[in-house]
């Protein structure tokens, strides 16, 4: 997808970019696949870059994107991930959905979850799409939409 001279340059903009906004931000793995820009960092501050429920991951992570896609105009994913918090949020939500789930198969009660974004609401979906003693779906409209977890009929 990227040629090499384009990683190369990528990676200067990454770098560039976090010393501009705070040069003790490390940047742990820059990695190119098919597709997608997996980027991860580390921050002694992180909630400066996380946020509230990951707004500012969010916000950065669509920042370094526009960046990018405007200077090499190609389509692809960014990946950005600060501290492992993404990856910490999805091994939690997936152990959420599993234990409401159960919950759920057990009590015959649907569960309904807060509103959580689009790729929050995705994670439960396909934690329990194999069951089949319960099923989910997404209710509202943006931004309180929400995931309920029904017993199966």
């Amino acid at each position: 997808m990227f040629e090499k001279e384009e990683i190369e340059k990528i990676k200067k903009l990454v770098e560039n970019f976090f010393k501009l906004i705070d040069p003790e931000i490390t940047i742990m793995s820059l990695n190119f696949r098919q597709e997608t820009i997996f980027l991860e960092v580390n921050s002694k501050e992180p909630k400066h870059l996380i946020g509230e429920r990951g707004e500012i991951l969010s916000d950065v992570q669509h920042l370094l994107k526009a960046m990018i896609k405007k200077k090499f105009k190609k389509d692809f994913y960014l990946d950005f991930d600060v501290n492992n918090y993404k990856k910490r949020k999805v091994e939690f939500l997936r152990q959420l959905a599993r234990e409401l789930a159960d919950e759920v198969a057990l009590t015959k009660k649907e569960k309904i979850l807060p509103p959580m974004p689009a790729y929050e609401r995705r994670i439960i979906h396909l934690e329990l799409a194999a069951r089949k003693d319960v099923t989910t779906e997404s209710i509202g409209k943006e931004p309180e939409r929400k995931v309920v977890i029904k017993p199966y009929p």
